[in-house]
């Protein structure tokens, strides 16, 4: 059709220029809800009729529509709605598969008059006004044989309305809104396959070090227990004894291995249920540094925890967990033995637990990923350190949980210290202050 005047000029270099800026849009680095909200503000100002519009997008899990995007609306309430297949002028679109103009009053009426009276309440809410739209248009968003949704914009009052000659334009821009969805589902899509690969390459990786890990303290014990049985070896009763100190020290090496893998499955699937209580931490600290000094006699292990420091609210058993996580690496990390000092400090609204060890420290680069899953520091001194790469990331879970936080301070060769926080007990205020 031949353009007779320069108002069809006009317009059409506003659509032009329209169509240009939503692609460059496109290449911007947003989320879907940004670029959608992008797109929807090119429209003002393009379409002389467009008063209102949506980007309704289908949720094939509900098996209902959504607004992804709006102007004119109150997108918040507009959540609220519930527009099912074929109901209204949104449903009937999408059904179709091609645009669909209603440019009168009864003709919208008519394309709404099977809206649920609870979407029409909701639609009248998020508009600000009761009356119906005076036209409507509404386009398909899919690409090829997908379906994604619908662009439906609307006039409430005029003058201008939408007439046939607007449908290709706002067809185009329901194809590109199309690929701007297309293009993050696909994004989405392969992060998933992305996240899956490198879940079953971590699961690789740790069932390969456990079965490492495992077999060495299994492997011991096996040994010491065959070497024991030999008929024809008479072993004195201090080599029994020592053969009998080292299984049982592999067999605390399995227990507090299986232990960190049974208490990190818990975590994964949020079933680390904290039951806070009035806990005096320096009897925890206590009965656990004497557990650890079982494992070692190399280790002087000092608590020096004032019986004095305010109660904290804890679970005991996650605590204790705490202490013998962090203390148990303490002794891993000194091969050369030391003193290990437990001290406290209370703070105005919280006490704070510091581990210190004599041991070979961490280097810088290993400090941010000291209590990411699996990741286990390298002794410089060469010499195998035996665990699962759990005890930590346990530990900072079990504090987190208790609305705490923790943290470490180390330089290679002169040692680590790891402190956690806890919440102090709140004591209720006296009257008259």
């Amino acid at each position: 059709m031949p353009i007779s005047n320069s108002h069809e000029i006009e317009r059409l270099n506003r659509e032009l220029h329209a169509l240009t800026e939503v692609a460059k849009t496109l290449t911007k680095p947003l989320n879907l809800p940004e670029l959608l909200d992008a797109i929807m503000a090119k429209l003002i100002g393009v379409l002389e009729p467009a008063e209102v519009g949506a980007v309704m997008l289908w949720d094939p899990s509900a098996g209902l529509f959504r607004p992804g995007a709006v102007f004119g609306y109150d997108l918040e309430i507009l959540k609220e709605i519930g527009l099912q297949a074929g109901e209204s002028v949104t449903g009937k679109v999408y059904e179709k598969g091609e645009a669909l103009l209603w440019s009168l009053p009864e003709e919208v009426a008519r394309a709404m008059q099977d809206m649920h009276p609870d979407n029409r309440a909701v639609m009248a809410r998020a508009l600000g006004v009761k009356s119906l739209p005076r036209c409507t248009l509404g386009v398909p968003i899919s690409v090829e044989d997908q379906k994604y949704g619908v662009l439906v914009l609307e006039t409430l009052e005029g003058p201008a309305v939408f007439d046939k000659e607007d449908l290709p334009f706002v067809q185009s821009l329901a194809d590109l809104i199309a690929l701007a969805i297309d293009r993050d589902r696909l994004a989405t899509k392969a992060e998933v396959v992305r996240e899956a690969r490198e879940a079953e390459r971590l699961r690789s990786e740790l069932m390969a070090m456990l079965s490492h890990e495992l077999r060495m303290p299994l492997s011991a014990i096996k040994g010491y227990a065959t070497a024991l049985l030999l008929e024809e070896v008479d072993w004195s009763q201090e080599k029994q004894v020592e053969f009998l100190q080292q299984v049982d020290e592999e067999c605390d090496n399995m227990q507090v291995m299986l232990t960190d893998i049974l208490d990190s499955s818990l975590i994964d699937v949020d079933q680390l249920s904290i039951k806070p209580e009035p806990v005096r931490l320096h009897y925890i600290a206590r009965d656990v540094s004497e557990e650890i000094k079982h494992r070692t006699d190399n280790h002087r292990i000092i608590v020096d925890l004032s019986p004095q420091l305010p109660i904290v609210m804890a679970d005991p058993s996650w605590v204790k967990q705490v202490f013998r996580n962090i203390l148990d690496n303490a002794v891993k990390y000194s091969p050369a033995g030391g003193l290990i000092v437990i001290r406290g400090e209370a703070r105005t609204s919280d006490v704070v637990v510091s581990i210190a060890d004599q041991g070979v420290g961490i280097s810088p680069e290993n400090l941010i990923p000291l209590f990411e899953k699996y990741f286990r520091v390298k002794a410089s001194t060469g010499v195998h350190v035996p665990g699962t790469g759990l005890g930590l990331p346990i530990a900072r879970a079990i504090v987190e949980a208790h609305g705490g936080r923790i943290w470490v301070e180390s330089k290679q060769g002169q040692g680590t210290t790891l402190s956690f926080s806890l919440p102090r007990l709140k004591l209720p205020e006296r009257d008259g202050k």
